[in-house]
């Protein structure tokens, strides 16, 4: 099979959204999304269905869908989608990152204005052109010149996730060049910061002429910015810059330690080796002209009379001192997380049945998951109502009566609703075994009134985990106005864990208030709010942002093993109202 299922599902998801910028029938376009749900909860193979030409049979997917996915499924390309794509401006598709414009609102902006791209959209907002459009208006013209704003200022920031994978394979093909002794990546990405401008990469060889040559001529170079024997700067076709920077394999710790910086760091390391009598640059470690031999950062640092310093920290917050006293923390890592918590299934707005997430869970080495769906109050979703938590916990009890080594928790994410309450009665919070509190709603509260609703939702004794603490999705919307450091005094006060939240548009928890909240005792959950299988990979980008955040295996509440967590989540329930 050439497109996989979920490939295949993000194809029909785009064609509905297609279809709805074309203006073509609402129906038409709610097949195609129907269709994509459908397959995203098909528990078979994908492959064997279209084999035996099952597809029509599944529901929601008639039979001019299953010819357009089989003929992905055996070319890998779809004319139809294709053709489709080239009618609607290219403008059109960056419009949509725009808060409160969707397709259909672009529709009418080209119907009526001839509009295709954002500049045009700007001009036009100038010009009040959209104020006598149907559906528009003085304040969504307003919105719109303050999204374009905001466009401008992300333009060029990147998730972390969207860049790491391709700098590593650039990593990996400097490395793997022959008369290459050490290659890596430098930067803010190095250092795990969430979002970034660029890839930094280096590179240690003799050969630098031909290295620069090779790295220049890449398939995945769109245009070379410049190109000399030490640095090589680039644009990926991907959008995104690279700078290569080529050393001789004697110069590399450093290089490589005054290339991930961060520069205020590297400005205080500067300052102590200073103090030492030395000079510290990309070059080396210098005694007046002598040159300390270091073979590694971990030699830089000795020299120093520091402590290995890991890349994640150096921000200059604090770790310099601390590896100055021996004191820098052990570092969570990957492999400590023991469980999973903040789970969606398909009694929400999961796409996985509860046995494929247990399976997925189990082969990836987890002893635990918890099973927190939406809340009654969140409707979009397919919030569950109180028989439907009944129902949930019936099934749990079926799975978990079969398992040793294995559990799932009952969990849900509840709604915070703008007075503080949480969305279900005592006698329903009190069936689950943990409960999540998460604001979906009313984000443009004062800050007074929206820190305190989340203060009353931490003070709910039915309260474990406050999600998402902050609402911020990354180079899309800004967190709501709160006093973060209240709110985590508030969860110290109460007991209360605070999630890193994994998705890679949230990573909120944000690492700098993590530090914070490591200093006041409060633990972190790790969690991926995970939708669908892949969400599982979602924890290795928030143990990065928890490692920015100084924290440790002992910080962290899924670190805590099966028999442990099992133990805390009973000492949470002996405070609840009885």
């Amino acid at each position: 099979m050439e497109r996989t299922k979920q490939e295949i599902t993000e194809i029909l998801d785009e064609l509905a959204l297609l279809l709805e910028m074309k203006g073509e029938n609402p129906f038409k376009s709610r097949a195609y999304a129907n269709a994509a749900r459908s397959l995203e909860a098909l528990d078979e193979d994908l492959d064997l269905v279209v084999r035996e030409g099952r597809l029509a049979t599944i529901k929601g997917v008639g039979e001019a869908i299953s010819k357009k996915i089989e003929e992905l499924a055996a070319t890998g390309q779809l004319r139809y989608y294709h053709d489709l794509k080239a009618t609607i401006p290219a403008g059109h598709f960056e419009m949509l990152k725009i808060p409160g414009l969707g397709p259909k609102k672009i529709h009418i902006l080209y119907e009526k204005l001839g509009i295709e791209t954002i500049g045009e959209l700007e001009y036009a907002c100038q010009e009040n052109r959209l104020l006598d459009l149907a559906g528009f208006g003085s304040k969504t013209q307003q919105k719109i010149l303050a999204g374009i704003d905001a466009l401008k200022h992300y333009r060029e920031r990147r998730l972390y996730t969207e860049v790491i994978a391709e700098a590593t394979d650039l990593r990996k093909f400097l490395a793997d060049q022959r008369g290459v002794v050490a290659a890596g990546i430098a930067g803010s990405l190095r250092r795990g910061n969430e979002v970034v401008k660029d890839i930094d990469l280096l590179a240690a060889t003799e050969d630098h002429l031909r290295i620069a040559d090779a790295f220049a001529s890449l398939p995945q170079m769109a245009s070379v910015i410049a190109k000399g024997d030490t640095k090589v700067s680039v644009t990926l076709h991907s959008g995104i810059n690279a700078d290569l920077r080529i050393v001789s394999p004697s110069q590399y710790p450093y290089a490589l330690h005054h290339f991930t910086g961060s520069r205020e760091h590297n400005t205080a390391l500067r300052g102590r080796a200073k103090k030492y009598g030395l000079k510290m640059n990309e070059y080396g470690l210098f005694r007046e002209e002598e040159n300390i031999l270091c073979r590694s950062e971990e030699d830089i640092f000795a020299a120093l009379d520091l402590t290995y310093i890991p890349p994640e920290l150096r921000e200059n917050m604090g770790e310099i001192e601390a590896a100055a006293a021996g004191q820098l923390p052990r570092l969570v890592e990957t492999g400590d997380m023991r469980g999973v918590l903040h789970i969606h299934t398909q009694a929400s707005d999961g796409a996985d049945s509860l046995e494929a997430l247990v399976r997925e869970a189990k082969r990836r080495g987890y002893a635990y998951i918890g099973v927190s769906d939406h809340s009654q109050s969140a409707y979009y979703a397919g919030g569950l109502s109180p028989d439907a938590v009944r129902r949930q916990h019936e099934a749990i009890d079926d799975i978990n009566a079969g398992e040793e080594v294995f559990h799932i928790f009952k969990g849900i994410e509840a709604d915070i609703l703008p007075d503080g309450r949480l969305d279900y009665d005592d006698e329903t919070l009190e069936r689950f075994d943990f409960v999540i509190a998460a604001v979906h709603s009313h984000f443009q509260m004062a800050e007074e009134e929206m820190t305190g609703r989340i203060i009353k939702a931490l003070a709910n004794p039915f309260t474990t985990i406050l999600a998402h603490p902050t609402g911020r999705l990354l180079l899309a919307r800004e967190p709501y106005a709160l006093d973060i450091h209240r709110v985590i005094d508030a969860a110290a006060a109460h007991g209360k864990v605070i999630e890193l939240n994994a998705n890679p548009l949230r990573l909120d928890l944000d690492w700098r208030h993590c530090i914070y909240a490591k200093k006041k005792g409060v633990k972190i959950a790790v969690n991926p709010d995970l939708h669908n299988l892949a969400g599982f990979d979602y924890m290795e980008g928030g143990v990065t942002i928890a490692r920015k955040g100084w924290m440790e295996k002992e910080d962290c509440l899924n670190c805590l093993e099966l028999k442990e967590i099992r133990e805390y989540f009973s000492r949470m329930q002996s405070f609840k109202i009885k």
